[in-house]
């Protein structure tokens, strides 16, 4: 069995190991990081050496940590990630460079379409009849999408919205209201095959997830990171939040994950807080005194136009993981066209959680 796990803001460990009567054996561990001293690689293989398969990650850590000569340094490694590469290799989990990557990118939608696309489109990948997708969303009007769960009264402010001519739609996935206007934000998602986070927490599936927009931000100059449990931030301020829905198997399919994300290019912080109930309990946490101060926008950080920063990041995308050019069939269209008039612009599914 074969593992690997790119650390977040550390170096890729690969583990090779064996599963004979319930126990590891034969278990190799490498990668890129670095190490002191030596002697401390064999140990890691020794702790893990007759493990029962159905350790959990924090078991495999602290036997890990156990094994360690005294006076061990790591550098891009922790033991916390060998031991989640030691579970996706005991998950058979799939890496990126084992999927043929489509792009999807095409003219401004409604927002009610844009919930829709995303719930025909992971569905297919689900049941296995579509590729990995990576879909870029052009916004054809102003809204609010608010959270699978999120209380409508509690998150939108019906006069503000109805003021600016803002569409509020509630999408498929947990999280966090948004609140975008066509060309200043930069939304994408990432429809893909459930064994390519098969090993990895929840948490750590948003990290590994986003790890190739950190990347990309880099390549730009910015110095992004990964903020459980879902942001993307900066030094400056936050630049986006990710959401996340898992689907089941269908027609002997993978099953799939849905991880979408905004990211703020600019922003009216006016507008914004008259359309948002933005509350003193989700500021508190933040460690800032104003809304206006949570969301750094792309436009500041980079200097570049929009379209800019969107080729950029799939520049980096198809150098790291390979992206050929795609369409949504008629059959998904359809499909999806028939979602956002029957559920996603219903104001029974808008208002669920009332």
């Amino acid at each position: 069995m074969h593992g690997e796990y790119k650390i977040p803001g550390g170096k890729l460990v690969v583990v090779d190991l064996d599963v004979i009567d319930g126990a590891l054996r034969n278990v190799r561990v490498a990668g890129d990081f670095f190490l002191e001293p030596d002697e401390a690689l064999p140990a890691i293989d020794g702790a893990l050496e007759g493990a029962p398969a159905e350790t959990d990650a924090a078991g495999l850590a602290a036997r890990v940590k156990g094994g360690l000569p005294e006076g061990t340094v790591m550098y891009g490694l922790t033991a916390e990630g060998v031991a989640v590469a030691v579970r996706r290799a005991l998950a058979r989990a799939t890496d990126w460079s084992d999927y043929e990557w489509q792009l999807i990118r095409e003219e401004p939608q409604s927002p009610a379409l844009h919930m829709a696309l995303d719930e025909v489109l992971t569905a297919e990948v689900a049941a296995g009849h579509r590729p990995p997708t990576l879909r870029v969303w052009e916004w054809a009007a102003p809204s609010v999408i608010i959270g699978s769960f999120q209380s409508l009264r509690n998150e939108v402010d019906p006069e503000g919205a109805a003021h600016h001519g803002v569409t509020v739609v509630r999408r498929i996935s947990g999280g966090g209201a948004m609140f975008v206007e066509p060309g200043n934000t930069v939304t994408y998602s990432l429809s893909v095959p459930a064994p390519l986070v098969s090993g990895l927490s929840f948490a750590e599936s948003y990290a590994y997830l986003d790890e190739w927009v950190l990347a990309a931000l880099g390549d730009m100059g910015i110095k992004a990171w990964y903020q459980p449990l879902n942001d993307i931030a900066t030094e400056v301020g936050k630049i986006g939040g990710a959401a996340q829905k898992r689907m089941v198997a269908t027609d002997g399919g993978p099953g799939a994950v849905l991880h979408h994300v905004t990211m703020s290019y600019d922003i009216d912080a006016d507008k914004m807080l008259e359309v948002l109930r933005i509350g003193k309990e989700k500021m508190s946490d933040k460690g800032t005194a104003s809304a206006k101060k949570r969301v750094d926008p792309l436009r500041r950080q980079t200097g570049l136009p929009r379209e800019t920063v969107i080729d950029r990041m799939l520049a980096s995308f198809r150098a790291r993981h390979g992206l050929t050019t795609g369409q949504v069939t008629p059959e998904e269209m359809a499909r999806a066209e028939h979602l956002a008039a029957t559920k996603f612009s219903d104001p029974e599914w808008t208002a669920r959680v009332p």
